[in-house]
Formats: C-alpha cells, sequence, structure tokens
C-alpha cells in the first residue's frame, strides 16, 4: 500500500490496514493499526501491527498456530538528508528505528514485511513445557517417554568420569 506524502494531513493519519503478505518466511494475513505524523520532512510511522501464521516448534518440531504482535514506530528521514553524507557511518542504536524515503510516496507494505520479519521469533515453541524429541530415537517426548539409555557419557569426556569416583 503506497501513501502520498503531500496526501498527509498535518494534523496526521489514522489507517487500519488488512493485507496479505508472502515473503520467504512469512505467508500470513497481517492487519496493522498506525497513526502517521508529519514533522517538517520527517514521517513518523506509529502503531502496532498482527500476524497469525504457521511456525515449526524448535523443540519437537510439530507445526502450530502463532499469533505475532509487534509494537511499530519507524521515523522516515527524506534520502535528500543522505547527501551531506551524515548517515553513511555506523548504525547507532537510536537510529534503529530510522528510515528513508525518496520522492513523494511512502510504502507502508514494505515497512509491515519489515516489522514482521525482524520480529520472527528466533526458536518458536510450541509450548513453554515443550519436551522436544528424543535424540537417539526421535520420539515425540510430549506424547510417550521412549527408552532411551540417557546415561551414555560422550567417550571424550569418559576419563573425567574417573575424577568424581
Amino acid at each position: 500500500m503506497k501513501l502520498r506524502i503531500p496526501d498527509i494531513p498535518q494534523e496526521g493519519l489514522d489507517l487500519e490496514i488488512e493485507e496479505s503478505i508472502d515473503t520467504e518466511n512469512v505467508r500470513s494475513p497481517v492487519s496493522a493499526r498506525l497513526r502517521i505524523e508529519k514533522a517538517g520532512a520527517e514521517i513518523i510511522v506509529k502503531g502496532d501491527l498482527r500476524a497469525d501464521r504457521l511456525l515449526t516448534c524448535s523443540r519437537c518440531l510439530k507445526e502450530f498456530h502463532g499469533t505475532l504482535t509487534v509494537p511499530v514506530h519507524v521515523a522516515y528521514h527524506s534520502v535528500e538528508e543522505l547527501k551531506d553524507g551524515a548517515h553513511l557511518n555506523e548504525v547507532k542504536a537510536e537510529e534503529l528505528d530510522l528510515d528513508f524515503y525518496s520522492g513523494e510516496e511512502l510504502d507502508l507494505l514494505d515497512l509491515i514485511k519489515e516489522q514482521v520479519e525482524l520480529n520472527l521469533p528466533m526458536k518458536p515453541l510450541c509450548d513453554d513445557a515443550c519436551k522436544g524429541i528424543c535424540p537417539k530415537c526421535g520420539t515425540d517426548l510430549n506424547v510417550k517417554n521412549c527408552t532411551c539409555s540417557v546415561k551414555d557419557i560422550d567417550p571424550r569426556f569418559e576419563s573425567l568420569k574417573k575424577l568424581i569416583t
């Protein structure tokens, strides 16, 4: 969804967006409530978005539906500011919510995709108490216990066992 910057009223603009995004990691419907304000050449986007998506548990490898809720706060500056070279240095912590636009349009769909991708969990879990799978036989330990011996010691550490006996 493209937003023309000159069309943003001085008092700001409230938007509710329902979009379906399709990227490498995310194929999901997304809803967003955004407040867009202008402060000179700076455009400030605040709000939150919500994406319902299919995730794979990092412990048991089962797929489950998860809801991702993301707060959004991004300040856009004109790309003309880059001409002075001030922003070519290393990115500082206070600049992580800073982006640039060129021309008279701002693509909100790109913002939504970016925010969803950046806020995906690194290790999604179907449940905090998920037991995972047995590394030897592959049994789902949430469903049943396996009979594998867990007392096997890595042969590289066998000599250390003599120290505690």
